[in-house]
């Protein structure tokens, strides 16, 4: 992706991985910006990974417009069986160009810059219906937590840690900690109010909700786009 100058940004479990909150993950996932020149550089980068299109839909830039994610497996002897795929629209996520704007530029051990999503935005990006995305989400925001509370210097992000945090015990401490910023998190996190009270139980009922809410509203977002891939499936197999 370097290589060929594509705008992308590492996401899903990769990402995570680089901020500490995962050990291991199969995949490759980038967001992309899906403009026509990008979108040739992409093609120029897959080519030469010898990447093939695994499943529907196809690439194209119309899919990718809808929030459809394309699926690659590379050839190539030296990532043979890697798996990547690419999205450039997301439910609940700004588009590219913001997303870019917040990245997280890391140089790799042989000089190559790695481009991620911010952890504000790989959160929102995590908040699916899927169960493996949930563990993910806590522990990037106990990774930032934790990074900030060992390092002395570091920049807060209370507000951040108030709006996504899901442990319950850190939220009442970081609510304790910043009362007017959760004073603040209040209009668009009312649970908020149980961690500034150190209502803990009350608090692990509340996050358990709000889970299950955003995991329907993942759920509805998807719906339509997978009766599109389902009928694509069986053009395919009528093909």
């Amino acid at each position: 992706m370097a290589a060929h100058q594509v705008r992308c940004l590492l996401m899903g479990g990769q990402a995570c991985v680089f901020y500490g909150a995962a050990e291991f993950s199969r995949d490759s996932d980038f967001a992309i910006l899906a403009d026509e020149g990008n979108l040739a550089r992409l093609k120029q980068a897959l080519g030469e990974l010898q990447a093939e299109v695994i499943a529907v839909p196809p690439f194209d830039p119309g899919f990718l417009a809808k929030g459809h994610a394309v699926h690659f497996r590379c050839r190539h002897p030296e990532c043979a069986g890697l798996r990547v795929d690419v999205m450039s629209v997301m439910r609940g996520v700004d588009a590219f160009p913001e997303l870019w704007e917040r990245r997280t530029s890391l140089e790799l051990a042989e000089g190559t810059v790695c481009h991620l999503l911010s952890i504000p935005d790989l959160v929102l990006a995590k908040q699916t219906q899927r169960d493996k995305d949930w563990p993910m989400i806590r522990r990037l925001l106990e990774a930032d937590y934790f990074a900030w509370r060992n390092a002395s210097g570091e920049e807060p992000h209370p507000e951040f840690w108030l709006r996504e945090m899901r442990t319950a015990g850190l939220l009442i401490e970081v609510a304790q900690e910043f009362p007017g910023a959760a004073e603040r998190v209040l209009k668009v996190r009312p649970l908020v109010r149980l961690a500034a009270s150190g209502d803990e139980t009350g608090l692990e009922a509340a996050l358990a909700e709000e889970e299950r809410e955003i995991r329907k509203a993942d759920r509805n977002y998807w719906l339509p786009l997978k009766k599109e891939l389902e009928a694509l499936r069986r053009e395919r197999a009528r093909q």
